[in-house]
């Protein structure tokens, strides 16, 4: 009789450790995500060994180019985790600098602890909070970057604490080195943000003492609206001052799904400098169409035309036959991969 209770508690015992191994395993998770780019460019007004581009972010080389390869690994056990993004190619060297983390292949890298279900602490490096378009053409409708985009900071390194206030509402805060200073700050001085979320809409806040390369102060709305099942408009506006200098502008993003394979989409974007000192800076207006083509689930042909045309800038491009021109429109194609 005994034999058989020992064998019973035996029993329970190792049915009990592994329900709490199974427990403890399902409470870790790793993932592993990430993308492929690559393009064809050609210039529709200029001759293609001009050397010419929109002085945007990004996808400014003629004939065959490629974009970024990034890796993303994530794992998290119970409350905490970590996030590793690993990036190469032109693209990610452009997003992260030569003089970056790791010599440039550290797009982020941070590790976060859920406090309870409404707070998260983030503490590393993270991509930026500020905008409606980000470095990866994956996460991205258009192919190419807005002015916007290209003006704003890219990632910041610090720490942030983001609060679900409720279903609707949401409030993040953070302290940050200052703007593009993302391996160690040697200047002593520090970087403020904050977001303010409801229903999709956010109200952004950066600032910096404007010292040392520094942005300044910006304030940003990104947010976006179903118009219908199949329309969607997305909405950018920014504003930056830096001691009397900087630059402001608008983006408005129509997205229309013909199908389920195939979404067409314009960027329409004003931007302009502005500087307490000088009159009549010049100004642009970008007008970018896109089709949105899905292969399968992972690859996206991506047909893209792009014409740009500044306003008191007549030699901001030379067309053809070399003459000064303000506007210059471009046709890229391309091929993305995600996994």
């Amino acid at each position: 009789m005994k034999k058989v209770l020992t064998l019973t508690v035996l029993f329970m015992s190792i049915v009990l450790t592994a329900q709490d191994s199974s427990e403890v395993a399902k409470d870790k998770k790793f993932t592993l995500s990430g993308s492929v780019d690559a393009y064809y460019q050609t210039l529709l007004t200029a001759s293609d060994d001009s050397g010419q581009s929109f002085g945007t972010a990004f996808a400014g080389k003629t004939g065959f180019a490629l974009g970024m390869g990034n890796i993303i690994a994530s794992y998290e056990s119970g409350k905490v985790g970590a996030v590793l993004d690993l990036v190469t190619g032109p693209r990610g060297g452009a997003a992260t600098f030569n003089t970056d983390i790791v010599d440039g292949i550290v797009n982020q890298a941070y590790v976060y602890w859920n406090v309870s279900e409404t707070t998260t602490l983030t503490m590393g490096r993270f991509n930026t909070f500020l905008g409606y378009e980000v470095i990866a053409p994956a996460a991205n409708f258009n192919y190419s970057t807005s002015y916007l985009f290209s003006s704003g900071p890219f990632s910041h390194m610090g720490l942030k604490a983001d609060f679900a206030l409720s279903d609707d509402f949401s409030l993040m805060l953070a302290v940050m080195n200052p703007w593009d200073t993302n391996d160690t700050s040697t200047t002593g001085e520090y970087s403020f943000g904050a977001q303010l979320g409801y229903s999709g809409q956010y109200l952004n806040l950066y600032y910096d003492s404007g010292n040392n390369g520094g942005l300044g102060f910006e304030v940003d709305y990104t947010g976006g609206f179903d118009l219908a099942d199949s329309f969607f408009l997305g909405i950018n506006a920014a504003y930056n001052d830096n001691d009397g200098s900087g630059f402001y502008g608008a983006a408005l993003y129509p997205q229309y799904t013909l199908s389920d394979d195939f979404s067409l989409g314009l960027r329409g974007e004003y931007y302009s400098r502005h500087d307490d000192d000088l009159d009549d800076l010049p100004s642009v207006i970008g007008l970018t169409a896109t089709g949105s083509y899905i292969v399968d689930s992972n690859l996206i042909i991506k047909p893209e035309v792009r014409l740009d045309s500044w306003s008191n800038n007549d030699d901001a491009f030379f067309d053809a036959d070399g003459e000064d021109s303000s506007s210059l429109a471009v046709f890229t194609l391309a091929a993305i991969y995600s996994f």
